[in-house]
C-alpha cells in the first residue's frame, strides 16, 4: 500500500494516442496469449449434457445483469471453436487461456462426469495444439453448478472437495496434451462481489460472513493442486487478480483503511498461497474448520503465480456521516464498510470508468517482488485489458502499448515474469453488465455471431512477429 502519487490532472493525456515505437524486446522464450472463460463466450448452455450454472440463474432473474441479457448463447464458441482457433493462430499468440465449464463436465457439481462435456474440449485442445498454440486451461472461472450453490455453494467446505474431484476428472481425460493448468479465476471477486456485496452470481449480501467462501476456494485449490500432481501435471498456478492500493491521504484514518483494503483484495488471497498463512491473525479465526491444516494444503508449491491487474486502487476512510450505499465503478458500497474506495483523477479512462495506469503495474510487480521474495515463483500476467467501444480501437492499443512498457519495466528492475496475456480475445459476456463492455480484440456482432479483427488485433500481430524476429 502507498500513498497516491501526487499529480494534476492538466499535466496528464486526456485521451490515448497511438503508440509510434517498436516494443521493447521481451525473451524470446517468453509466452504470449490471450484469455476467455467459458460462460462468457462458450453458449450452448442446453446442449451436450450441460448443467446449470449459478450465473444461469443469476442471469434469469429480473434487473440482475444490467442490460437484462444473459449468456445462453453469448459468441457461440462452443459450435464456433475451429473459426476462433484460426483468429488465435493469425495472431500469432504461443498460448490460449480459456476454462473448462465445471457444470458442462460435472453437471451437478459431484458425482457423475459427463463425457460428452469433456469430448468439447477434446477438440478444443486438439485444434490448438494442431496450430501450434500451447493450451492453458482455468479449471474455475466462477461458473459453479447451481446444484452445488443451492446447497451452499463456496460458503461450504464439501464445495471444495467437490472440486478437487472435478480437477482430477478433468486432468484424468486432458492431461495427456495439457502442460499448463490454472485452478481458479479471481477467488476474491467471487468472494467480494458475489457472495460479500451481491452483485455478482450468487448475488448473496453477507459483507464480512462471504469469507468462508474466501477460504474454501483458497482450499479447493489447493486440493486441485494435489490432484493435478497426482495426474502427472509439472506446470501449476493460480490466477489472483491484484493492483496497488494508494492511501488517498498520509492520515492515519486514510493509510489505515487503505492498509485494510490491501489486505482484503491482495494479501488475503496471496499471503495463504506463497506463505502459508493469512495475513491477519484476527481475519484468521474468522475463518472455518482446522485453518491450520488447511493452510498446509493451501500453500501446496506453484510453478508460476498469476496476477489478473487492470488498475490501482484510490481508498480513503469512510465518510462517518454516509447513511447510505455509495456507488463506486458501478457497485454498491455500503456505508458499513471500514473503507471508501475513491476516484483516482488525472489518467485517461476506459469505457468501464477505470483509470489508465501503465505505472502501477510495474509498482505491483515490484512491490510483490519485495514482499514475498523467495517465497515468490516466477510471474505469469494472466489477465491485461481494457472496455472500449469501436473497431478502430487505438485507445486499446496505447493501453495495451503502455502496460507492456511498463511489464518491461518491471523484468528490468528485476520482476521475473514469465508471460503475458491479454484479456479478451473477443467481446463477450461482461458479467452482470451484459453485453454492454467490449474487452476484445476481435469484434462480436451479438446478432450475426461474424467475428470481425479490430485494430488491435492487428497491432498485436504485427508486434508479436516483431518480436519473434528478434
Amino acid at each position: 500500500m502507498t500513498t497516491a502519487p501526487a499529480s494534476s490532472p492538466s499535466s496528464r493525456p486526456s485521451s490515448s494516442p497511438r503508440p509510434a515505437a517498436p516494443l521493447p524486446r521481451f525473451p524470446r522464450d517468453f509466452l504470449w496469449g490471450v484469455s476467455t472463460s467459458a460462460a462468457q463466450i462458450e453458449g450452448a448452455v442446453d446442449e451436450g449434457g450441460r448443467g446449470r450454472s449459478a450465473w444461469d440463474a443469476f442471469a434469469a432473474q429480473a434487473g440482475r445483469i444490467k442490460d437484462g441479457s444473459d449468456a445462453r448463447i453469448t459468441t457461440d464458441h462452443y459450435h464456433r471453436y475451429r473459426e476462433d482457433v484460426a483468429l488465435l493462430e493469425e495472431l500469432g499468440v504461443g498460448a490460449y487461456r480459456f476454462s473448462v465449464a465445471w457444470p458442462r463436465v460435472v453437471p451437478d457439481g459431484g458425482g457423475q462426469v459427463n463425457a460428452a462435456g469433456l469430448d468439447f474440449y477434446d477438440r478444443l485442445i486438439d485444434a490448438l495444439l494442431a496450430a501450434g498454440i500451447r493450451p492453458v486451461p482455468t479449471l474455475f472461472h466462477w461458473d459453479t453448478p447451481q446444484a452445488l450453490e443451492e446447497g451452499g455453494g463456496w460458503l461450504r467446505r464439501e464445495t471444495a472437495e467437490r472440486f478437487a474431484a472435478y480437477a482430477d476428472a478433468v486432468a484424468a481425460r486432458l492431461g495427456d496434451r495439457v502442460g499448463h493448468w490454472i485452478t481458479l479465476n479471481e477467488p476474491a471477486e467471487l468472494t467480494l462481489l458475489g457472495y460479500g456485496l451481491g452483485q455478482h452470481a450468487p448475488g448473496r449480501r453477507l459483507l464480512f460472513d462471504a469469507l468462508p467462501a474466501a477460504h474454501h476456494q483458497l482450499l479447493g485449490h489447493g486440493l486441485a493442486v494435489q490432484a493435478l500432481r497426482a495426474r502427472g501435471a509439472t506446470s501449476i498456478g493460480i490466477a489472483n487478480s491484484h493492483g496497488p492500493t494508494w492511501a488517498a491521504s498520509r492520515s492515519t484514518a486514510d493509510t489505515e483503511a487503505a492498509d485494510f483494503y490491501d489486505l482484503l483484495l491482495n494479501r488475503l488471497f496471496a499471503d495463504p498461497v506463497l506463505l502459508g498463512r493469512y495475513p491477519d491473525e484476527g481475519l484468521a479465526s474468522m475463518l472455518p474448520g482446522p485453518v491450520a491444516d488447511d493452510l498446509k494444503i493451501i500453500a501446496q508449491p506453484l510453478d508460476w503465480y498469476g496476477i489478473n491487474y487492470y488498475q490501482p486502487t484510490l481508498v480513503g476512510a469512510p465518510d462517518p456521516a454516509a447513511t447510505g450505499s455509495a456507488d463506486f465503478a458501478g457497485i454498491a458500497l455500503p456505508p458499513e464498510l471500514p473503507f471508501a474506495p475513491r476516484e483516482i483523477e488525472g489518467y485517461p479512462r476506459t469505457d468501464f470508468g477505470w483509470p489508465v495506469v501503465p505505472e502501477a503495474l510495474t509498482e505491483l510487480l515490484l512491490s510483490f517482488r519485495e514482499r514475498y521474495g523467495a517465497s515468490l515463483p516466477p510471474i505469469v500476467i494472466t489477465e491485461n485489458g481494457c472496455a472500449y467501444e469501436g473497431i478502430e480501437d487505438g485507445e486499446r492499443i496505447a493501453f495495451l502499448d503502455g502496460h507492456l512498457r511498463a511489464l518491461h519495466e518491471a523484468m528490468a528492475a528485476g520482476a521475473d515474469v514469465r508471460g503475458y496475456f491479454v484479456w479478451s480475445l473477443m467481446d463477450n459476456f461482461e458479467w452482470a453488465e451484459g453485453f454492454a463492455r467490449r474487452f476484445g480484440l476481435v469484434h462480436i456482432d451479438y446478432a450475426t455471431l461474424a467475428r470481425t479483427p479490430k485494430a488491435s488485433y492487428r497491432w498485436l500481430r504485427a508486434a508479436l512477429r516483431d518480436q519473434a524476429r528478434g
